[in-house]
């Protein structure tokens, strides 16, 4: 998946598009869709429906939440691709979702590269590795020594094979040197209180789902995923600390049909860039365990290029196979 590259030749084709009748009724005239490749109450959903009501303001037109979960994503693919491409239906997704699905499924759906243009990095979603209080390990650096000196110590729950909890797992066992089985459950809802029951040991997730156990006294906080510390637990250590460049705080993204005009395009991306400024909205994103970001197509499209990477190494790593 190379967004850089073809966002530019895509980039290129919009603006010539741009350059079409004057008579072209002005965006947006009509209601837009955010579709969403997931049931209600997810990440993605939490977004679109924060981000629907302001855009609703801002453009002046209703804009609705549509959620098309199944397939892998392909469900919500095949909404896209049936729609015009004019900037009235779009996909508000997780990064991972576009990079996983060409690993895992032998005849994907949608080419991520080929089928969507990026429109706006709304922001990045941290998860933290959290531990059962009963492990004796009480810092990253305990865990890999207890690990390396046991291969045998600890095992972790993800939300499911190909989830980037798993492969953020995957990832860091890979950096550290260390051996950690996993075990698989359906979803966080599952995994998470497995770990606080103790049936796993660790436990990479969202901190909505951690907080409540981990000031009750139910779970205790190890590392996080992204390049440097959260300020909702500033004493956990980044894994970039310890694995130079480490990063698998993961994209949420809106994008459009490819062959969309630049107007709605760069319309869309500049009033998502303001909306998550607004104080309310970036208190609503963090509680959702999105760190606010808003930046245009070609810092999404760059994103998305290396976030597909450490996907897929991490995969490998992970030894996944299409199904």
């Amino acid at each position: 998946m190379n967004f850089p590259t073809s966002f530019k030749l895509a980039a290129a084709c919009l603006a010539m598009a741009a350059s079409g009748p004057l008579h072209a009724q002005a965006y947006p005239s009509k209601p837009i869709k955010l579709v969403v490749p997931y049931s209600p109450g997810g990440l993605p959903d939490t977004v679109a429906r924060v981000l629907s009501l302001r855009l609703q303001t801002a453009l002046g037109q209703p804009v609705v939440v549509d959620n098309k979960p199944g397939a892998g994503g392909a469900v919500a693919a095949a909404a896209i691709a049936q729609a015009p491409a004019d900037g009235y239906t779009l996909l508000v997704s997780d990064g991972p979702l576009l990079a996983i699905a060409p690993i895992t499924m032998r005849k994907p759906a949608f080419n991520a590269e080929k089928d969507f243009a990026p429109v706006s990095l709304v922001g990045t979603a941290p998860l933290f590795l959290a531990a059962n209080p009963r492990i004796k390990a009480n810092t990253l650096d305990e865990l890999v020594a207890q690990a390396k000196a046991n291969p045998a110590a600890f095992n972790y729950g993800s939300s499911g094979i190909g989830s980037i909890h798993q492969l953020t797992a995957e990832a860091m066992i890979a950096g550290l040197g260390i051996r950690v089985m996993h075990v698989p459950f359906r979803g966080s809802a599952n995994s998470v209180p497995a770990m606080v029951g103790g049936d796993v040991d660790l436990v990479f997730a969202s901190p909505p789902s951690l907080m409540g156990f981990v000031k009750a006294g139910k779970a205790k906080l190890l590392a996080i995923n992204a390049p440097k510390r959260s300020a909702l637990a500033p004493d956990v250590p980044a894994l970039a600390e310890k694995l130079p460049g480490f990063d698998f705080a993961f994209t949420v993204a809106v994008l459009a049909k490819v062959g969309t005009p630049p107007d709605p395009i760069n319309r869309i991306s500049a009033e998502i860039a303001k909306i998550v400024k607004q104080p309310d909205v970036v208190e609503q994103l963090q509680k959702a365990g999105v760190d606010p970001s808003g930046d245009g197509p070609e810092q999404l499209a760059k994103a998305l290029h290396a976030e597909s990477l450490r996907i897929t190494a991490a995969a490998k790593h992970a030894n996944l196979k299409p199904e």
